[in-house]
């Protein structure tokens, strides 16, 4: 039996990236009591400039635009809880389907949505890391126009890192991939590849990064280039690091979610999971890396948990049940709460007489 003093939400959605918040909002707006998880800013949150993202200046960070994301799903009426979620778990009673325990909050709900992303793995080089975003890069559709015609690197020794510096020659001519005293792990045919293009393949081990001394005035400050083991230096405008990505899906596997060979969850084509109730969205289940595609992710996930939710249009055989009698027994609407009836009347005034709405004191 459901605990009274615990909040039950319809949907509940940990993470709070692109695709978490996205989801969010779509279900908050299609009439469902909703809340977020997110325990201190994720990967998207660390990103300096958002790009391709249409109408959104490139001046716009990751936390801006989480900021904003967090700003609007509560404007709606939907919660925000800046905590990490330890546990998701089925209960042996019927109510609630799913009991959530975070750091400092226990809620129920009916529906699960995981948006917990990924981990890029870091080079091992000294002092490379501090310059993540400045300098050193791990999208390639990224960043790959913000490296165009300069010297570029690619930190790495597998498939992958072949084939990124191969495409890097698209955007500039200058480029080596460096093995950092590794043994590559690609086939022949991508070695025959390698061969025929101008690629510098670089052998020694890198040992350090330094700044960029043009920017001192840069604060934090930019990636001028490499040291290396044969106390060789090269500079370069940046580069990327090929190194894989750890999925952040331990949850959704304790849960009894399938995963894919790579770690990833795997979900359909409506963003379910294996398991009944919970869905999951953007990096988790793919590592695309992108912020328009996990939007995307999340907009399709809010339509179908709300197609699975709402309370309306009632099924022939739901109406059967209804009207078990046949009496004719009316059907009680509206099939949202009260609560969030209201909050959308009071967005509807504020839209309508724009001169109800109070500045904004912003979020720390």
């Amino acid at each position: 039996m459901s605990d009274r003093s615990i909040p039950s939400y319809e949907v509940v959605v940990i993470g709070g990236g692109p695709a978490g918040l996205t989801t969010a909002l779509y279900t908050t707006r299609l009439g469902h009591p909703t809340a977020v998880f997110e325990k201190e800013g994720g990967r998207h949150a660390m990103v300096d400039h958002v790009h391709n993202l249409l109408g959104v200046s490139e001046d716009v960070s990751g936390q801006q635009l989480a900021t904003h994301a967090v700003d609007q799903l509560e404007h709606y009426g939907g919660d925000f809880y800046p905590d990490a979620v330890e546990s998701v778990s089925m209960p042996d009673d019927e109510e609630p389907r799913f009991r959530l325990e975070s750091t400092h909050a226990t809620v129920d709900a009916d529906r699960v949505v995981f948006a917990t992303g990924f981990r890029d793995r870091s080079p091992d080089v000294p002092e490379l890391e501090r310059f993540t975003g400045r300098g050193l890069h791990y999208c390639l559709h990224c960043d790959a126009y913000t490296l165009g015609d300069g010297p570029v690197f690619v930190l790495g020794h597998d498939e992958h890192a072949a084939h990124v510096v191969m495409t890097m020659l698209n955007f500039t001519a200058d480029v080596d991939l460096l093995l950092d005293d590794r043994e590559p792990v690609w086939d022949d045919e991508t070695a025959t590849q390698l061969e025929a293009h101008p690629v510098d393949l670089v052998d020694t081990a890198v040992v350090s990064a330094y700044a960029d001394e043009s920017l001192e005035a840069h604060e934090p400050p930019w990636l001028g280039g490499l040291a290396f083991a044969d106390g060789t230096e090269h500079d370069y405008l940046g580069g990327f690091a090929m190194y894989g990505s750890a999925y952040n899906a331990d949850l959704a596997a304790d849960l009894g979610c399938d995963l894919r060979d790579d770690g990833a969850i795997a979900v359909n084509e409506n963003r379910e999971t294996s398991v009944d109730g919970v869905y999951a969205v953007g990096d988790v289940t793919h590592g695309q890396n992108q912020t328009t595609i996990a939007i995307g992710d999340g907009a399709y996930a809010g339509l179908a948990i709300h197609k699975d939710l709402r309370t309306f249009p009632k099924s022939v055989e739901a109406l059967d049940e209804v009207d078990s009698d046949g009496d004719g027994v009316p059907l009680e609407a509206p099939g949202s709460p009260p609560d969030l009836r209201a909050q959308m009347r009071c967005v509807r005034d504020l839209e309508t007489h724009p001169g109800l709405r109070e500045p904004s004191p912003g979020r720390d």
